[in-house]
């Protein structure tokens, strides 16, 4: 009898210590995960077009609750409720969707929707403009770590920097006489709004291997028929959009401004989209690419 309570005994003991670690162990792995996984902010507002792209390239694209309207690539973004352009956001619209993070390209404006989402104590993450290969990178990297996907961002930047280091080789090795490119932004008013230095136009053009014909001002200014004839650009890059902002080739090239110019001479003119070619996103290779191939191709 006494073995027998001692053989019962004895299991009993085994099993409450077992059952002691099972949960201790449980307990400890559950606090490991709590402490060591990051909190993943699930409602989110992209603002910009290639923060909106990142995201998507990052496979976090389940977390957002809107966008801006600036972003529209890939086309399943433009389901998302819109809050307004990038410098001119409605706080009420961003609000609605009761965001927990709120991811944005800089310059976005206005000041006062700003302070509106701030004073709401919505976590905002600016991430870095710039318009170079290291740029882009730095864009990547920064929307993942806001997004705490840093693993994936890595991987990501460093494809995109492969692929960009690939592109702009090759748009090195295909001319010594770089062709003089005009970027025109807009030409409401009869006036040609057009891009000096450090812009996103003049960014991509010295990507894929042209020059910049307006090199005397920085930003995007009206400019004069005397400063376009001096300029004398070989090509007119723009965007190809509809609305006020269009303009066809031929009114275009019998303006005054333009028709002494080689461009008009030669009826050359590009037109891509305005989010590839001036976005500095995960495509940014491919606009590359594209705006080479037609400056040297034809």
């Amino acid at each position: 009898m006494r073995a027998n309570r001692r053989s019962e005994n004895g299991l009993f003991l085994a099993v409450a210590l077992t059952v002691f670690w099972g949960a201790a162990i449980a307990l400890w792995i559950s606090a490991e995960q709590a402490y060591s996984a990051p909190s993943k902010k699930a409602n989110v507002v992209a603002i910009g077009g290639s923060v909106t792209e990142i995201v998507y390239a990052l496979g976090q694209e389940h977390r957002l609750v809107a966008r801006d309207t600036t972003s529209t690539y890939p086309p399943q973004a433009q389901d998302l409720p819109d809050v307004g352009y990038v410098r001119a956001l409605s706080p009420e619209g961003v609000l609605s969707v009761s965001p927990e993070l709120i991811i944005t390209e800089g310059g976005a404006g206005p000041p006062e929707a700003v302070e509106v989402l701030e004073a709401a104590q919505i976590e905002m993450v600016t991430v870095p403009n710039g318009y170079s290969r290291e740029a882009v990178v730095a864009k990547i990297r920064a929307v993942g770590e806001a997004l705490d996907v840093a693993t994936k961002a890595n991987a990501l930047a460093d494809r995109i920097d492969a692929d960009l280091r690939a592109a702009e080789a090759k748009s090195a090795a295909v001319t010594d006489a770089p062709k003089r490119v005009l970027f025109i932004l807009s030409t409401q008013g009869g006036r040609i709004l057009a891009s000096g230095t450090g812009t996103a136009a003049d960014g991509i053009i010295r990507m894929a291997g042209g020059q910049n014909a307006m090199t005397q001002f920085e930003g995007y200014k009206p400019v004069t028929a005397e400063a376009i004839a001096a300029a004398a650009p070989d090509v007119v890059l723009m965007m190809d959009r509809d609305g006020n902002h269009s303009v066809e080739d031929d009114v275009l090239f019998s303006m005054p401004a333009m028709q002494t110019t080689p461009a008009a001479a030669n009826d050359a003119i590009i037109r891509m989209n305005g989010l590839l070619l001036l976005g500095f996103g995960p495509r940014t290779a491919e606009a590359v690419t594209q705006l080479n191939r037609q400056l040297y191709d034809g």
